[in-house]
């Protein structure tokens, strides 16, 4: 193992190209870094990271996060198992417009207050931050649910409707921390994952969790009672018109037309009476004639 910053350490390491198998020589291109339990203590070098969208940090003795300022296209960031102690401040987090997945457990965060700036990040659905001090304070979970409102999981639980809607006393099924809500959305690293395993495994989080609020979230469940009552409502006319234009359809299959009538139906069809205006005024004239020969 080795410390230092990552410049000095990495571009030195001989399992470098295991770490990181999209090595570019233009910082400004890297979209995933990984490097997990080296012992790294800076992340200055990252800040050329403008492309950055999956970043691992995890189990090292990074203090200090400020560096990533300038990748706002973060998605993941992982930084479980270091030594961080602070937070940027909501400057910082109101910049990374696309983060979704963020690990924090495991650090030294011992203040509701300064946990709370993650408020401002505008995207973050879900966020771990167990086995830290802060997580032992009374309140910690129902101060962090109430304050970061696209939040839908936190520490291998999703946010049930209980824990947002004060006093509503809900079905064991519905409660918080029922085992229906449960999901590790943090499982353990694989060795040697790529790019594309990262987004298909953060692909598979989200839908994870949109699905488990559909199923046990009363007010989304309700939700989808009364847009689905709506739509029906709203297209009801539509059906029932289709409806009786199939029975007409399936009526008229079955009509059965006589020999006496099909003389008749032939006339009509390739014979029809005058409609024309021509057709009617000589239809007049020849009245009118009659009417003044029976006069005189």
């Amino acid at each position: 193992m080795f410390h230092g910053t990552i410049t000095e350490e990495l571009t030195n390491h001989e399992e470098w190209s295991h770490y990181n198998e999209n090595v570019i020589q233009d910082h400004k291109d890297f979209v995933f870094v990984k490097f997990s339990g080296l012992h790294l203590k800076s992340m200055e070098n990252l800040q050329s990271c403008i492309s950055l969208r999956v970043c691992i940090f995890s189990n090292n003795f990074i203090t200090d996060i400020r560096p990533l300022k300038s990748c706002i296209k973060l998605v993941k960031l992982d930084l479980h198992g270091n030594q961080i102690k602070s937070l940027p401040d909501t400057k910082f987090w109101s910049g990374l417009k696309h983060l979704k997945l963020l690990y924090l457990h495991d650090n030294g965060f011992a203040k509701l207050k300064n946990v709370c700036v993650l408020s401002a990040c505008p995207s973050l659905l879900a966020l771990t931050m167990f086995d830290c001090p802060v997580s032992l304070k009374k309140g910690y979970r129902h101060v962090l649910v109430n304050s970061m409102w696209p939040l839908k999981a936190l520490d291998h639980h999703v946010i049930s409707d209980e824990e947002i809607i004060q006093n509503w006393h809900l079905p064991e099924r519905f409660r918080t921390y029922n085992c229906r809500l449960f999901f590790n959305f943090c499982p353990a690293l694989k060795k040697g994952s790529t790019y594309e395993d990262e987004i298909n495994n953060i692909k598979y989080v989200i839908s994870k969790i949109n699905e488990i609020m559909a199923h046990n979230s009363p007010v989304l469940i309700v939700q989808r009672w009364i847009r689905g009552f709506l739509v029906r409502k709203h297209l009801r006319p539509l059906f029932l018109c289709k409806k009786y234009q199939e029975k007409l359809i399936d009526e008229t299959k079955w009509i059965y037309i006589h020999k006496r009538f099909e003389d008749k139906l032939f006339k009509e069809l390739f014979f029809p009476p005058e409609t024309n205006i021509t057709g009617m005024l000589a239809h007049r004239k020849r009245g009118k004639k009659k009417l003044w020969v029976n006069f005189h």
